[in-house]
């Protein structure tokens, strides 16, 4: 886990792939867990210590997350993500080779499959939108993939997974959606490398970016 950024209001940090967004009864380790750790030892902080969960990353995916350090804040950058103030953007690997060098739309109607924890395209599904381009194809093996950037505009349950799978390319090593190659440890090419949003009290745009 690494601190990108943190200040009296929010925490942002990087969420390496294995670990949850927030505890779901497991013994699997979990951001919100670590971070609340990490500020109780740093600021020798006695009881428990409030962290606002806004929005999550799958535990077999990873990339940049923003944490509330307040009950304000967190109600400040909620509000924020329903007014489609924030910028997410996404590395991921798919199947097969994408030519379009600029940035394509996809919309989609979606819905979720809670008992197979899986999302699939439905007419009387919610709105899925995001906008992906390709940056370079190459083969993994004797598997041809592409890198592709994606700019999700909602945030449905793997809408990214669902979508490219929808168009004939699913994620590399995505088994869930359609991917033929064996995936021994579950995770999957996908990177949440880009985070922007107001600040929840300066409203300052802040940007962050993995290296």
């Amino acid at each position: 886990m690494e601190i990108l950024y943190e200040d009296n209001h929010i925490i942002v940090a990087y969420k390496p792939k294995g670990v949850l967004s927030q505890a779901d009864g497991s013994d699997k380790p979990d951001m919100l867990e670590l971070l609340k750790a990490y500020i109780k030892e740093k600021y020798n902080k006695p009881g428990n210590v409030y962290l606002g969960l806004v929005h999550r990353l799958d535990i077999n995916t990873d990339g940049v997350m923003v944490f509330a350090k307040t009950s304000k804040a967190a109600s400040r950058l909620s509000e924020s993500i329903k007014k489609h103030e924030f910028e997410k953007r996404y590395i991921a690997t798919v199947t097969g080779e994408v030519k379009n060098s600029d940035f394509i739309e996809l919309k989609s109607f979606i819905k979720k499959d809670e008992g197979k924890r899986k999302s699939f395209i439905d007419k009387n599904g919610q709105e899925a939108i995001l906008f992906y381009r390709a940056i370079k194809s190459y083969k993994i093996n004797n598997d041809l993939v592409t890198d592709v950037e994606v700019i999700l505009k909602t945030g449905r349950f793997h809408q990214i997974r669902c979508q490219m799978a929808s168009i004939g390319h699913p994620l590399y090593k995505d088994n869930k959606y359609g991917s033929r190659v064996e995936n021994k440890d579950n995770f999957i090419p996908l990177t949440a490398y880009m985070l922007k949003f107001p600040h929840p009290t300066t409203k300052e745009i802040m940007t962050f970016k993995l290296k």
